[in-house]
């Protein structure tokens, strides 16, 4: 990859807004780039969840200009022996703790990445403690490499580190999907990992275009194409703008309507 005169970093962390790690992070690294454009992806992760954060770093980081640097700090062994990586893409460069936040990337067969551990100390901030990496760490070289830095330069290429097992739908028999709620959005809108290709292959495979969406108790007939085809206050089921299929209460919360979490069992059913 080629350094751009005017790169983007973006921020995806745990961290919140009413403390200063967010603030401190763009400042370490603006003071060493100060030509660096940051962008925040989310900072609302729930605390210490890897599986949020991979997917809401999934959903987004396509959408940035070529060269963006993608900066994961949800990391609840900070300060342990875990390592620090800096992942090459094809198009993007990501840095984050070595603890599967990148497991999307990694699972990708058309994804040709290059992981690199982090270990070139000279690069880092001197820190006081072992409890912010994402300062004394993350934010420094993700700026330095802003500015050119050759990746070759922060450590070594390995291929030890950690792949999580992202949860997968299901097909049983030739009439249902089965897979489940991977997030659930703040408007309460309940987020499958069943996605539109699942569908049309499971219609393509038994000639029959009718089908339902189970979740609890509940059934949810057909799938609507915006949010205000569906019945006020009742669940829902559309093709979210990620492609997943999204369980919705139109003017309403879907999560309390259903009593529902994450983890739940979501299904697709052929009609008979």
């Amino acid at each position: 990859m080629t350094a751009l005169i005017r790169p983007f970093i973006t921020l995806t962390t745990d961290f919140g807004l009413s403390d200063h790690f967010v603030g401190t992070m763009k400042g370490v690294i603006i003071n060493i780039n100060p030509a660096v454009k940051i962008i925040d992806i989310s900072h609302q992760i729930s605390p210490q969840n890897i599986e949020e954060a991979a997917f809401v770093l999934e959903c987004a980081y396509k959408y940035f200009p070529p060269y963006t640097i993608h900066v994961v700090v949800v990391d609840p062994e900070v300060g342990s022996s875990r390592k620090p990586l800096l992942v090459v893409g094809g198009r993007y460069y990501f840095i984050a703790p070595d603890n599967g936040t990148l497991s999307f990337l990694f699972n990708n067969e058309e994804e040709q990445v290059k992981v690199i551990e982090i270990n070139a100390e000279h690069y880092f901030l001197e820190s006081p403690g072992f409890t912010f990496h994402g300062r004394d760490i993350f934010a420094p070289v993700a700026a330095w490499l802003s500015k050119g830095i050759d990746v070759n330069n922060f450590g070594v290429e390995t291929s030890n580190y950690i792949r999580r097992d992202l949860p997968k739908p299901e097909t049983f028999g030739t009439d249902l999907i089965r897979g489940k709620v991977i997030h659930i959005d703040k408007f309460g809108n309940l987020i499958s990992n069943i996605k539109r290709s699942h569908i049309d292959e499971l219609v393509a495979r038994t000639g029959k275009g009718k089908f339902e969406i189970h979740i609890k108790k509940t059934k949810i007939e057909g799938i609507n194409q915006f949010y205000a085809q569906g019945e006020r206050g009742k669940p829902n089921a559309v093709i979210n703008s990620n492609g997943y299929i999204e369980i919705y209460c139109y003017m309403g919360n879907a999560r309390e309507e259903l009593k529902a979490a994450k983890g739940e069992d979501v299904g697709v059913v052929i009609k008979k």
